[in-house]
């Protein structure tokens, strides 16, 4: 909000000397960001001339120059010839000259210099070359704005450009200071200096007659709260929509950062700006019929003032008349009823609008407005008889008008909730010791009502703050007044056995051990394509069911993910792109997963600012899908590059079965390879995870087709795990083994088998046979060719063995190993080779 100095004198006394970071400076104290300082950025001397002479003399590229001779008073070196080029002003006329040493918004500084065969010394200046407006073909001319000020006058100060604003953020939560009447109540509360409200006046003057009261047919309200719950009309006849907004308007629009738009239009712009209520004028000989406010129907379109045709929504709340739409209720009017140059009698409207409703329109539109800014945020129910009075008289006073006893008030009670404060809540809560009339002194301040009950207070809050709601935001309003400074910086002790749960240790072991063996982490966004999901949500490619957002920020991907698969793929894609093609990736997170025949996302959103209660909390935990946090990882390139002697490495399933053991041991489990077959990895070069029996997960090569598709050269590895799946059925804390000091027996063994059988399935089977004095067992070798059966092969172990009481005599640890070799001879006919 913007808010120039002299528009704020008039209604809180400012120092004399106050600057504007004074100003600023008080703001913040009272709980508002300091933004900027907004001038006009002009420098004299700009001065009121008088023209003299004015000798038309035509150039030869086909423009006429006006070669002027311009009085501008003695003490600025009187009549000074300067070069023209508007037509619009005469002998006689007095203008505004800037004069050599003036600086002009840009920067442009003045001097004289020679031009079509004359020295201008000077320049006379146009709206736009002052900052006033957009105006730019002809000059100011000063008896067009309502001004007679004698030659040599500072202009400056006459058409108010040496005025300065100050710049706050406004807070979502503090709609009344989108207000001059709100800004200086805040300097008031920050400053103590005496506050005029310009809301104070007597409501017999307020009241606006009769014969154009609106009619409201809300037959859908959001939330169940009435679109509009106060309409107030005026009417104000024989406007003259020609004559000029007063400089002092202007400077102050220009300052606020709107620009001048004729004189109606900047009268409801200026009234908003000062009262903080939106106010809107009609043509009222464009009116068909009375006023009626409504949702819009199905397929309905209305063209807004900007000239664009809009296709509306049912909970879009409309202003209309007999012909139609004329309005978006407090977001933009329409085209049809628009004030214009021809417009003679003028209908004001001043109105309460639902916030929710406004907020949705000015969204769904993409049409946010200086009006719905204000609606959406809550607007003082009570001003609007204000506004529209007080725009009415400026249209008296400024447009020529009459104001007529024609009019319309449809409004409803306006009923403030009381709000209980116990004695001793603020303390407790800010953990300032303020006293009982420090309290009450402050929220009185605000505006609020104290009543002392039993056992603390009874606060009624002022109209204009539809934030205070409860207890807390009245004592944040107490340390606010009083100063945040004096509130202690004390760190609070947390509770003593708190801390990570298990599984948020066991999520964060795996994440450390993939970053430590060399991955890097690269999360992704959580949306997708169906298609995608379905390839890699699934083993058979099958269509499964997906969560699709109902407004989502790429419309390209618009479901949510049941694979972190996806995400590594589009992320190596990008890093290939420039130039990074050697890649270990992973990611964890959530993926969702809902259940075939379910509906989600059906569940009613409770309104903001109350607490739900325990069944509509379970309805939105039913409307959400299971969200499994999965880890993934993707390996491309090569593990080593090329060196001088040594061939590059290139990354492939041996390394994914290393990730996938680094995972394991993280999570304190063993994860077993089964091979398998799914939909987007190789045949053949497959695996299915598997821990404690139940398969958590799958490694396996990329298919070449979906490789091609996701624009990866070469081959791609990856893999996925079900991680709070993995970490729940490895239990709870792990427990490292302690360390034997007997040394270990090795021993191989070689064993031909059918070369259908998995490996893994034999390595269980020796370690099972193996029991208790096994220490690991290791594929070393897998042979098929000369001196192994056809339709065999021959997998040859490494086996370590060791007690943790003794050293192992050869002859225990070959007993161990027969034992194994036993188990695997019984399960898969398995044979010692020689």
């Amino acid at each position: 909000m913007r808010v120039p100095l002299s528009w704020l004198r008039e209604y809180v006394d400012l120092a004399a000397d106050a600057t504007p970071e004074d100003v600023l400076a008080a703001l913040v104290t009272v709980g508002f960001e300091e933004e900027d300082v907004h001038r006009f950025d002009i420098t004299g001397p700009v001065v009121v001339g008088q023209v003299v002479s004015l000798e038309p003399e035509p150039q030869s590229n086909g423009k006429t120059i006006n070669w002027c001779q311009v009085d501008v008073g003695p003490e600025h070196g009187g009549v000074r010839g300067i070069v023209c080029g508007a037509h619009n002003f005469a002998v006689g006329d007095k203008v505004v000259v800037t004069l050599p040493g003036a600086v002009l918004p840009g920067p442009f500084p003045i001097a004289a210099r020679k031009t079509y065969g004359h020295v201008s010394d000077g320049m006379i200046a146009s709206a736009r070359e002052l900052g006033l407006g957009d105006e730019h073909n002809g000059i100011v001319v000063l008896s067009d704005l309502g001004i007679d000020a004698p030659v040599g006058t500072d202009a400056i100060a006459l058409l108010g450009l040496d005025d300065v604003a100050v710049e706050i953020n406004v807070t979502p939560d503090r709609g009344y200071a989108f207000s001059v009447r709100g800004v200086a109540r805040e300097y008031s509360h920050a400053t103590g200096a005496a506050f005029r409200d310009p809301a104070e006046r007597d409501f017999a003057e307020l009241q606006p007659g009769s014969g154009h009261t609106a009619v409201v047919d809300d037959q859908a309200p959001v939330r169940g709260k009435v679109g509009a719950s106060e309409f107030v009309t005026r009417v104000v006849r024989d406007v003259d929509p020609s004559r000029p907004t007063p400089p002092w308007m202007i400077a102050r629009l220009s300052l606020a950062g709107m620009r001048s738009l004729g004189v109606l239009i900047d009268i409801t712009n200026y009234v908003m700006l000062e009262l903080g209520q939106p106010l809107h004028g009609y043509d009222l000989d464009k009116l068909t019929g009375g006023i009626t406010v409504r949702r819009a129907t199905p397929g309905e379109k209305m063209t807004t003032l900007d000239g664009v045709e809009r296709k509306l929504h049912v909970e879009d709340l409309l202003i209309t008349d007999d012909s139609g739409p004329i309005g978006l209720a407090g977001v933009m009017g329409g085209g049809t009823t628009e004030m214009s140059d021809t417009t003679r009698n003028v209908l004001i409207e001043a109105a309460t609008f639902d916030a929710t409703t406004i907020a949705r329109t000015a969204r769904r539109h993409k049409l946010p407005s200086e009006a719905s800014k204000r609606f959406e945020r809550g607007v003082d129910p009570l001003i609007p008889f204000v506004a529209a009075r007080r725009a009415a008289d400026l249209m008296v006073e400024l447009a020529g008008g009459t104001l007529t006893e024609e009019g319309g008030a449809l409004f409803a009670e306006v009923f403030v909730a009381e709000i209980e404060l116990p004695r001793g809540f603020v303390q407790g809560l800010i953990g300032v010791d303020y006293t009982d009339d420090e309290i009450t002194g402050a929220l009185t301040t605000i505006g609020a009502e104290v009543t002392a009950a039993e056992n603390g207070w009874t606060v009624i809050p002022p109209t204009w703050r539809p934030d205070l709601t409860d207890k807390w935001t009245l004592a944040e309003e107490v340390a606010r007044i009083h100063g945040l400074d004096r509130i202690p910086s004390v760190l609070p002790t947390p509770p003593s056995g708190r801390g990570l749960t298990a599984h948020q240790q066991g999520r964060r072991r795996v994440v450390n051990a993939l970053a430590a063996a060399g991955f890097v982490e690269t999360p992704a966004f959580p949306f997708t394509t169906e298609a995608q999901n379905d390839l890699h949500g699934s083993a058979s490619g099958e269509h499964l069911p997906s969560i699709r957002l109902a407004n989502p920020l790429d419309g390209q991907v618009p479901f949510l993910r049941r694979s972190l698969i996806p995400g590594l793929l589009q992320t190596a894609h990008r890093n290939i792109s420039r130039g990074l093609t050697d890649l270990a990736l992973f990611e964890t997170g959530a993926v969702f997963v809902p259940e075939p025949g379910v509906e989600y996302g059906t569940a009613e959103v409770p309104p903001l600012g109350v607490r739900p209660s325990d069944e509509v909390l379970a309805a939105l935990d039913a409307s959400i899908p299971p969200q499994e946090r999965h880890v993934a990882v993707l390996l491309t390139g090569n593990v080593s590059p090329r060196q001088p002697g040594r061939a590059a490495e290139a990354a492939g399933l041996v390394e994914a079965l290393d990730a996938v053991r680094v995972i394991g041991a993280a999570a304190g489990i063993e994860i077993d390879v089964v091979q398998t077959q799914r939909a987007a990895l190789h045949p053949g070069r497959t695996g299915a995870l598997v821990a404690a029996g139940e398969e958590v997960g799958y490694v396996g090569e990329l298919h070449p087709a979906v490789a091609e598709e996701a624009d990866l050269p070469g081959r791609a590895t990856v893999l996925e795990l079900d991680l709070d799946r993995l970490l729940t059925l490895a239990g709870g804390r792990i427990v490292a083994a302690s360390l034997s000091t007997f040394p270990a027996a090795t021993q191989d063994v070689s064993l031909t088998l059918p070369a259908e059988v998995p490996a893994g399935a034999v390595r269980a089977a020796l370690a099972e046979g193996a029991g208790a004095l096994l220490e690991s067992v290791r594929l070393v070798d897998d042979y098929r060719g000369e001196g192994v059966p056809e339709g065999s092969k021959s997998l040859t172990f490494a086996l370590r063995f060791r007690a943790e009481d003794r050293t192992l005599t050869a002859a225990e640890a070959s007993e161990a190993k027969m034992a194994g070799v036993a188990v695997a001879a019984e399960r898969f006919g398995a044979a010692l080779r020689d």
